[in-house]
């Protein structure tokens, strides 16, 4: 019996991806299964109702349609706990699901005792990479964010030699080293930038040398687990803020993108330091969905404090919806792979990537710390 693969238009405000392109549809066809498509799912980021059909896909009226008895539902954001609550019992749920930051959300999902599969679970393992939401995600955020840098910017960001005279070059600090910071620095290095990469992990130096970058040492180091940075100690971070706010009243452009898993994110700029840089500097705050890395940012917001403007977008990979999608959709594919196969949904629960990405978690799979994407 052939599976149904539902996706509906995303509602969440401002979400312009879609989790389904017409490339992926044809290799999740190439697995046996139908799909279904509400009408203008995919128009925001720039896949046609009749790329789809082209594809195979069935475009059908509204979400309703889309979703009635599929066998799983494909989404970039959770849909709401209304639509959760009429999906089917069993129906395999794939996308960034968050259930535990909406109760009504979580409830709907275990009431009807759908399979949620929330990505941004998914252990940080190589064989893992090609399924990495996170990652993809975060290296469109990483561009967008320099790229809103320089147009908030009041200076060019490359040196210019002119009628006028020379133009000396922006100089950029990024803070914090994962995909989305190392994609800032090679975006600025690419604008002509002087640029500077800042994080408490001493290996990340390599990593941002390689992209034209300076790695700024403030004589700090928080190398952790896995990858990820450890808490910082009160006397390392009163060491590491202090030297931090000195340099800062040297740097144009700061882009923030530092993250803890499962956490607020860390604040690194305070109030103290944004009145201490010059003004007309800029600061872009990446982590402003998860409170912010500097004190000042409000999130969804662009203000001026003291003659330094603050921003703290929201969901900066929308603003790139049409190749985030595709990475997106990849990535999606790629894990729905591990599960349907002939037309069928076949569960390899000794898998540690189904194990330890579903939610609820399986008794037998304590869940890991998800993947950083900044």
């Amino acid at each position: 019996m052939t599976i149904t693969i539902g996706v509906a238009r995303e509602t969440a405000a401002g979400e312009r991806r879609v989790s389904l392109v017409p490339e992926t549809a044809k290799k999740l066809a190439a697995l046996g299964a139908q799909l279904r498509i509400e009408r203008g799912a995919g128009s925001a980021a720039g896949f046609a109702d009749d790329a789809y059909a082209a594809a195979g896909v069935e475009v059908v009226a509204d979400a309703v349609s889309a979703l009635a008895g599929a066998d799983v539902v494909l989404c970039v954001q959770s849909p709401p706990a209304d639509v959760l609550q009429a999906l089917e019992p069993g129906t395999v749920l794939v996308g960034q699901l968050a259930p535990e930051a909406d109760p009504a959300r979580s409830e709907a999902i275990t009431a009807r005792q759908l399979v949620a599969f929330p990505l941004e679970r998914l252990p940080r393992t190589t064989r893992a990479q090609a399924m990495d939401v996170l990652s993809s995600q975060a290296g469109m955020a990483g561009y967008k964010a320099v790229l809103l840098g320089a147009q908030l910017a009041p200076r060019f960001f490359p040196m210019l030699t002119t009628a006028a005279g020379t133009i000396r070059p922006s100089r950029v600090l990024v803070i914090g080293a994962g995909v989305a910071g190392l994609q800032a620095v090679a975006t600025a290095k690419r604008l002509g930038a002087q640029v500077e990469g800042f994080d408490v992990r001493p290996e990340t130096r390599e990593q941002i040398e390689s992209l034209g970058g300076k790695f700024l040492d403030l004589g700090v180091s928080a190398a952790g687990e896995g990858g990820y940075a450890r808490q910082l100690t009160e006397e390392e971070r009163a060491e590491q803020q202090r030297r931090l706010g000195e340099h800062l009243k040297l740097v144009d452009v700061v882009v923030t993108t530092a993250a803890v898993p499962g956490r607020p994110a860390p604040k690194i700029l305070t109030a103290a330091m944004v009145a201490g840089m010059r003004p007309g500097s800029v600061i872009v705050d990446l982590a402003a969905e998860t409170g912010g890395n500097c004190e000042c940012t409000r999130p969804g917001e662009t203000v001026d404090v003291g003659g330094v403007t603050v921003a703290g977008p929201l969901n900066l990979p929308s603003s790139g919806a049409t190749h985030a999608s595709e990475m997106f959709a990849r990535n999606v594919l790629n894990f729905v792979s591990l599960f349907v196969r002939d037309g069928a949904i076949d569960f390899d629960w000794d898998d540690e990537l189904l194990a330890k990405t579903v939610w609820p978690p399986r008794p037998e799979a304590p869940s890991e710390a998800p993947a950083s994407a900044t």
